[in-house]
């Protein structure tokens, strides 16, 4: 049985997920699902280094207006341009380094 860090390393290394559908393909439910994939990221993203790996992260954008935000492990709420609430989620892929 795999751990939930090797089931998302696993997910990553074949296409690209936002962190909702992380938490869809984990079987996570309920407001903490996202917070909880998020963290599994950035301790994922350490791990990669010794690897020979690395996290690869489409930065979340606006929607509305296209801002886009820094590629970060985090979901923005709200855009700072236009103050929109409709943000497309960062998505993020595991390659091999090199």
């Amino acid at each position: 049985m795999m751990t939930r860090r090797q089931r998302i390393i696993s997910l990553l290394e074949e296409r690209d997920y936002s962190p909702s559908e992380l938490a869809q393909a984990l079987g996570l439910r309920g407001r903490g699902s996202k917070k909880l994939v998020l963290d599994e990221l950035r301790a994922i993203q350490k791990t990669l280094k010794r690897e020979g790996k690395v996290l690869l992260i489409k930065p979340a954008e606006c929607r509305k207006c296209g801002f886009r935000f820094k590629p970060e492990i985090k979901v923005p709420s709200r855009c700072p341009r236009c103050k929109s609430e409709w943000i497309e989620e960062p998505r993020f892929k595991i390659e091999r380094r090199g």
